[in-house]
């Protein structure tokens, strides 16, 4: 897992294309289906807040969590902006310790891809469960193998914006559906670039081993989409949606 530096200060400028409304939006379409149009709501690995802010404008109560100081620094100026409220824990969500139960849980743009081991993924989904009330729902996604092994892995993305020249590196990892990438930041100073470089893996996992994992900590009824919701995934489908409810009878 990785604390986002500089890459927080230009996240939402390189994210443009994940649309937060939209993906809030879509969120509470899936969260309605089990009932809950408003509630409690946390949000694990929330960065700079965009989709937590459109969540929080919907109605939920939000608490979000993230391990990167910088990036809730930056969701924490949004929400004043917006005269919205939040709680805001810079947490590592294998350790997620909250003050009470919450009624849904959510966890968008990849955030348990940076559990780079099947034990850490358990460890999340079991303290999802933990803070979750019976009948409560969790929903998040996931890049997915196919994406890791057959769009990033080897490959090289470069972005410039006004004044960011960005060399995004992707290498395989050393475990099975990983992927090591580094951002090699050029941030232009007067007539300067200073360079800043951040690493980290990311991991994609077989959807039956996420789906067993989220039954061994006390879920229901998991469900996978795709990434619009319209139905099941295609095999090659880049990234995938998991809705699950936590069992009444279970914690």
């Amino acid at each position: 897992m990785s604390a986002y530096g500089v890459f927080a200060r230009w996240y939402d400028a390189l994210t443009e294309d994940t649309q937060p409304v939209k993906r809030a939006e879509f969120i509470r379409t899936l969260l309605c289906r089990f009932g809950f149009e408003s509630g409690s709501l946390l949000d694990l690995a929330c960065g700079t807040g965009a989709v937590t802010l459109e969540l929080a404008r919907a109605g939920y109560d939000v608490t979000a969590v993230d391990l990167s100081a910088e990036m809730l620094s930056i969701a924490r100026a949004k929400f004043d902006a917006a005269g919205l409220d939040a709680l805001f824990l810079q947490q590592d969500m294998r350790r997620l310790d909250l003050y009470g139960t919450v009624d849904c849980a959510v966890c968008s743009l990849d955030g348990v891809n940076h559990l780079v081991s099947p034990g850490d993924v358990k460890k999340v989904f079991q303290k999802v469960s933990l803070f979750l009330n019976p009948g409560g729902v969790f929903v998040f996604d996931v890049n997915t193998l196919y994406k890791h092994e057959h769009i990033l892995a080897g490959s090289d993305f470069v972005y410039e914006l006004d004044g960011l020249f960005l060399v995004w590196r992707n290498g395989p990892g050393a475990v099975s559906g990983a992927v090591d990438m580094r951002l090699d930041f050029f941030e232009k100073e007067g007539a300067l670039w200073r360079r800043h470089a951040e690493e980290f893996t990311e991991r994609a996992y077989k959807t039956a081993d996420l789906l067993r994992w989220l039954v061994q900590a006390g879920f229901e009824l998991p469900d996978v989409l795709d990434e619009t919701g319209a139905g099941p995934p295609e095999p090659d489908a880049q990234r995938l949606v998991l809705v699950a409810r936590k069992a009444v009878s279970h914690g």
